[in-house]
């Protein structure tokens, strides 16, 4: 593998004219993909400074015109051709001034402190979306994002229980957040929602539930129930398996 940080970096910094309205008018023979044998499974978390329902999934507006948050997962079956990726986790904190399709975010990766160093370059090979075919969530990613901070290599702490819609990331001295079910207001019983996007490119069908973030490193913010998605995903060069 010859994929580094620094191509991941570069991988941010494509045509300007692929940050357009839509990425449908991108020309793509700017942004060629070289494709790899890859797969992610695993458990997935995004959590984001806005309301219950991530605008989004619905191709709106960030509730308060900007995006903050984090996505990532616990890998509990992986690869990157030879090189095996199972029990080992990623988050990426991003910032977005307005709507993600606009561009001109910034993101901090935060890879688990345990993969090796062939493991953290085949983390970097898919988080640069190089090896993702157009319009997946990688290749999008790396579209947007138009500054890319040092990579962080930490411990994390994971917990996870979509169903229960409980999760927990602890990253000492850089991220710490904690999601739990929404509550009724009247009641305070445990309220359920389900969010199903059939031909959605990060997920297929998320646990929707509560988030509090406490983010110091990169991109520093907190936010206090909030929107969080816990899914399971099976993501490859080609997009969503599952």
């Amino acid at each position: 593998m010859d994929t580094t940080y620094s191509e991941l970096r570069e991988a941010c910094r494509l045509p300007q004219h692929c940050l357009a309205e839509s990425w449908a008018h991108c020309d793509w023979e700017d942004a060629i993909m070289v494709r790899a044998d890859w797969r992610l499974e695993g458990e997935w978390v995004k959590n984001c400074n806005c309301a219950f329902g991530c605008p989004c999934d619905f191709n709106a507006r960030p509730t308060n015109g900007e995006c903050k948050g984090l996505l990532g997962m616990r890998i509990t079956k992986g690869n990157f051709e030879s090189t095996d990726l199972g029990g080992l986790s990623f988050f990426v904190t991003v910032h977005f001034p307005g709507p993600l399709h606009e561009g001109n975010g910034e993101a901090q990766a935060i890879i688990d402190e345990r993969a090796t160093p062939a493991q953290r370059e085949a983390l970097f090979a898919i988080l640069s979306g190089k090896n993702s075919a157009e319009g997946t969530l990688f290749h999008i990613f790396s579209l947007i994002v138009a500054t890319m901070h040092e990579p962080i290599f930490a411990p994390i702490h994971f917990e996870f229980d979509k169903l229960a819609r409980v999760a927990g990331i602890d990253i000492p001295g850089v991220l710490t957040t904690e999601v739990e079910p929404i509550k009724n207001p009247v009641t305070g019983a445990p309220h359920r929602i389900q969010v199903v996007m059939p031909e959605g490119f990060e997920h297929r069908e998320g646990e929707v539930a509560s988030a509090n973030i406490h983010s110091t490193g990169a991109i520093r913010f907190d936010t206090r129930g909030t929107h969080s998605t816990l899914a399971d995903v099976v993501q490859t060069p080609h997009g969503v398996e599952a």
